[in-house]
């Protein structure tokens, strides 16, 4: 591919990818007025993180037929539009339509998650870690776009038309796709795919676990955070921003160490790093609950920024192909997300339980723990022959 038809796929997918998270990010800021008018329990809450996640891992198992029925712009515009649709179902202010819209989001979100790595990979050449990073950034970006604009919107229209009007910026990602996607993207995926002979590698199932408690991490804290702070005493505009300055620093990284892992083959380091950095954040919520609340946030941001590029970097380092890339990237997000989606519906039930979050931030930081044992065993000599036994 041209290296400015590469550009242009570059900043459609960038473009796409901004959609792929206000429908969530949105939610927490807005959950007191939500519960308000539902009556939803915390764990019921849960449900509208938990539903669109455990929709993206069912969804990445139907890759193939995505891919046969609709190719790979088909599949990303097809994403787009139906996360529209999802967001203008939150004008009808009732709990069936809350969660038939957050199971439509969850479907927009699997097609185009699980079509675009593989393009990544397909037509990334040498800057795959590069487009991947910028990829990744633009999901972030578009979540600290949504927690720190929703609840202002919400104050001059009301929690649900400011939940619906992320529908705007999809439609239009849907029109630019349509209109500007390079040709080539069309047939870009159009082979065959054997997603099922990655159930019997050990290797696939240890990416997969690793993804799906990263990504966990991720999904609870874009879930959580912004009530945890109303919680403290925070308005819901000032808890809105504290996640969208979470995610700031989760673009920041998932921007810069893509770039600055690039230089290196083994990028264990660089995990350990953000890792520790997840650690040090969550252990600051659950037992200094409103102390130095700015620095372990920013923490948890720049933790969470760095091991989501970096975990999917790590996938694609397995593959030698891009047919292998998709089989993979599709049976890592499928169990990762079925798994992630266990977070935040999780930590909904402990603060049903409890009353506090502290338990909530104290499970998450126990699974951190496993990732820096796990982490320790992707030595990059190995990446190809743990995947082929």
């Amino acid at each position: 591919m041209p290296s400015h038809t590469r550009t242009l796929l570059t900043l459609l997918i960038i473009l796409c990818g901004l959609n792929l998270r206000p429908i969530l990010a949105g939610t927490g800021p807005l959950l007191e007025p939500i519960r308000a008018a539902t009556g939803l329990s915390f764990g019921g809450a849960a449900l509208l993180t938990t539903l669109p996640v455990a929709m993206i891992g069912l969804c990445a198992f139907a890759l193939p037929l995505f891919k046969r029925w609709l190719g790979s712009k088909g599949g990303i515009l097809a994403g787009v539009l139906l996360i529209a649709a999802a967001c203008l179902l939150r004008l009808s202010e009732t709990t069936s339509a809350l969660m038939l819209s957050a199971g439509i989001a969850g479907l927009g979100i699997a097609i185009v998650q699980a079509l675009v790595p593989a393009l990544i990979k397909q037509h990334g050449g040498s800057h795959v870690s590069l487009m991947m990073g910028l990829y990744v950034t633009s999901i972030m970006g578009g979540a600290t776009l949504a927690a720190g604009s929703t609840p202002w919107l919400a104050g001059q229209l009301g929690w649900s038309p400011a939940l619906a009007v992320w529908a705007i910026p999809a439609v239009l990602a849907a029109l630019l796709w349509h209109s500007k996607a390079p040709a080539e993207v069309s047939h870009a995926t159009s082979s065959a795919s054997h997603i099922g002979r990655m159930f019997g590698k050990a290797r696939a199932w240890s990416l997969a676990l690793y993804f799906g408690i990263g990504t966990g991490v991720y999904v609870c804290t874009l879930a959580w955070l912004a009530p945890f702070f109303v919680f403290l005493g925070y308005s819901a505009q000032q808890s809105g921003l504290m996640l969208s300055y979470m995610t700031a620093f989760e673009v920041a990284t998932g921007l810069l160490l893509p770039i600055i892992a690039a230089r290196y083959h083994d990028l264990r380091p660089w995990l350990l790093f953000t890792l520790a950095a997840n650690l040090a954040g969550l252990a600051g919520l659950a037992w200094l609950p409103g102390q130095h609340s700015l620095l372990f946030v920013a923490l948890l941001g720049a933790g969470i920024g760095g091991l989501f590029p970096l975990t999917m970097i790590l996938t694609l380092q397995h593959a030698d192909d891009a047919q292998t890339a998709g089989d993979l990237t599709a049976f890592v997000q499928g169990v990762g997300y079925l798994l992630a989606a266990i977070a935040p519906f999780a930590a909904g039930w402990l603060r049903d339980l409890t009353a506090s979050y502290a338990l909530s931030w104290q499970m998450l930081a126990g699974t951190v723990l496993v990732l820096l044992i796990m982490t320790l065993r992707f030595h990059p000599a190995r990446y190809q022959s743990a995947l082929s036994h």
